[in-house]
């Protein structure tokens, strides 16, 4: 009985329901003409109608309190009030110029109750007003012009019921489609909001990439004689000033690191194509964890797996998730250098935007991903470590959206970031072009 009497949430959870208003007034001055109406001085009646407007003052509490049988404690209140009404307002109950009252339950039922439930608490108040007739047959006779207005009175409270009823569903139907509606625009906002940021970082690393290839041209020459100048100088010093000598060796040194990093411009602006295969990801994983393992030198990291089992071929190009992988894997070792910590992987089913596919989570319990940098760490230059150009992250973005899957991060609630990457089963036709891979 409960089940079908709860009603809807969004007037209920609304404090402003639950606040004295104009319809509250409304009721009170209807109320408040009944008691000024014949008999006036019966303090039952009046009691009883001032219990009615307390019932229906309080009717929104009642039901946001007890959510599954508020409806019901309700109804049956307003029912037993107006069989108590009526019987203090006529000789005969039955013959009471209040039997109206009734439509009160019947129509607070309506509104909240399904069709069938509006029945049964309609036929319930009849039943009660009916409970009168007894009494009347021990003191009347009961004529078929009497029966025939009974049965006139009953049918209009059924006839009450379901117009009310039939509006009520009618209005929770629209209220669940305009629900549904503003749930699809607010993803849809969010989807667009996320396309757009993803265009804007895309034009920035095109930019970018096309500035970093020019200037990494113009560097590489006069590197170049830098280079070969301390080279010789350092040979025509090998037996002269040992400050100088060692001076040319730092101008040498200095040069070969400029130089990588240059070697690292050019590949980040470098296109290349995925060249998508069926991979075992988790072969691939295991892999890239070993690896990974036997190079670390620092504080030891545990390393948990926890692989979905079947999982089928992912189309990828096994070099450049290699690559994409080792970079993350490495971040967060480097992450939990100080003290050591655990790295979790997991990989298993997911659906983005209704496609299904794997996703690849990287868990680890270091310091986490700052929150000003965590809407920016993909993108080029931005960094958290001490050393390094920060290309790594943004160059393992553009692996995943040579994919034509997604990556994003977050914060573990007791410390560490989450990285989680999603590969669809199935992929374009033509693979998007992604960058040469580096390291961060």
């Amino acid at each position: 009985m409960d089940k079908s009497c709860v009603a809807p949430a969004s007037p209920i959870s609304d404090p402003e329901s639950r606040r004295f208003n104009r319809l509250d007034a409304v009721w009170l001055l209807f109320l408040a003409g009944l008691a000024a109406l014949p008999p006036r001085w019966e303090l039952h009646k009046q009691f009883i109608l001032l219990a009615i407007g307390a019932v229906q003052l309080l009717e929104s509490w009642l039901i946001s309190r007890f959510p599954k049988r508020g409806v019901s404690y309700v109804v049956l209140l307003k029912i037993l009030l107006a069989t108590l009404l009526i019987d203090h307002t006529g000789e005969v109950g039955i013959n009471s110029s209040y039997w109206p009252i009734y439509f009160l339950p019947v129509v607070t039922a309506a509104i909240y109750c399904g069709p069938w439930m509006t029945l049964l608490w309609t036929l319930l108040s009849s039943a009660f007003y009916c409970a009168y007739l007894y009494p009347a047959m021990l003191e009347y006779e009961l004529t078929t012009d009497a029966l025939s207005y009974l049965a006139l009175r009953i049918m209009f409270f059924f006839l009450a019921a379901m117009i009310v009823n039939r509006f009520a569903e009618q209005s929770r139907h629209q209220t669940a489609l305009y629900r549904e509606l503003a749930e699809r625009l607010a993803e849809t906002n969010r989807r667009l909001e996320q396309a757009q940021a993803e265009a804007r970082r895309s034009e920035r690393l095109a930019a970018l990439g096309q500035l970093s290839a020019g200037l990494a041209h113009e560097i590489r020459n006069p590197l170049g004689v830098i280079k070969g100048s301390a080279e010789m100088l350092t040979q025509k010093l090998q037996h002269s000033d040992e400050l100088a000598r060692e001076l040319a060796g730092y101008i040498s040194t200095e040069v070969n690191r400029l130089s990588a990093l240059v070697t690292e411009f050019l590949d980040f602006a470098r296109p290349l194509h995925a060249e998508l295969h069926p991979t075992d990801l988790t072969a691939l994983l295991d892999r890239v964890l070993k690896t990974v393992s036997d190079r670390w030198t620092g504080k030891p990291v545990a390393v948990e797996r926890a692989y979905a089992n079947n999982l089928p071929p992912i189309p990828m190009d096994e070099s450049l998730c290699e690559q994409a992988f080792l970079n993350l894997v490495q971040n967060a070792y480097e992450a939990m250098e100080v003290n050591g910590g655990a790295l979790r992987v997991e990989v298993q089913r997911a659906t983005r935007n209704e496609h299904g596919g794997t996703e690849v989570r990287f868990s680890d319990t270091g310091p986490g991903v700052p929150e000003e940098l965590r809407e920016e760490i993909f993108n080029p230059f931005v960094t958290t470590k001490k050393s390094g150009v920060g290309l790594g992250l943004s160059i393992v973005s553009k692996i995943v959206d040579g994919h034509h899957g997604s990556i994003h991060v977050d914060n573990r609630p007791q410390g560490g970031a989450v990285f989680t990457l999603f590969f669809p089963f199935e992929s374009a036709s033509e693979p998007r072009p992604v960058l040469a891979t580096t390291s961060d």
